[in-house]
């Protein structure tokens, strides 16, 4: 077997780590509901990072956005599909923005959780329509907004029920 040259050593390995981060960790890889999957990843790495400033968060917000449109949009290509079902990044960043800036209780968490799950299932108007920009882009668009619907509908919830 021939040896492989540099170059496509180097690009098997940033291919690699793509996958890892498209993925989160693997978690897409799951034969049961991967982006449900790939939302757990995100509550798991929320959860140190809710301490942060409000910059500090929005910083980590920015980070994650960046490298999950490179790393999905990479990883798409390469598979030849527009979105597909094992990028989950998306799903982690979708559950940081569901949860910023509110209180992180038990009833916040899962009602958060689960009202992004629902939005980014049923991908309400404008998500639907991020979902078709290019790449990594529209991967990761379209969970920017079912997770900014949570986080507006629980604050809407804290106005009518303030002790929720």
């Amino acid at each position: 077997m021939p040896a492989m040259p540099p170059h496509a050593r180097d690009a098997s390995v940033v291919d690699g780590f793509a996958r890892f981060v498209a993925t989160a960790f693997f978690a897409g890889h799951s034969p049961v509901a991967p982006g449900t999957a790939g939302s757990l990843v995100g509550l798991l790495l929320f959860w140190p990072l809710q301490g942060l400033s409000l910059s500090g968060m929005a910083a980590s917000l920015v980070f994650l956005f960046v490298l999950g449109w490179w790393s999905a949009g990479r990883l798409a290509r390469r598979l030849g599909d527009h979105d597909p079902g094992m990028v989950v990044i998306d799903e982690v960043l979708g559950v940081f923005v569901a949860l910023i800036g509110l209180p992180f209780t038990p009833w916040v968490v899962v009602f958060g959780f689960l009202l992004f799950r629902l939005f980014d299932v049923v991908k309400p108007y404008p998500a639907g329509a991020l979902e078709h920009l290019p790449g990594g882009l529209g991967i990761m668009a379209d969970d920017v907004a079912a997770g900014l619907y949570a986080n507006l509908v629980m604050r809407v919830a804290f106005l009518v029920w303030p002790a929720a």
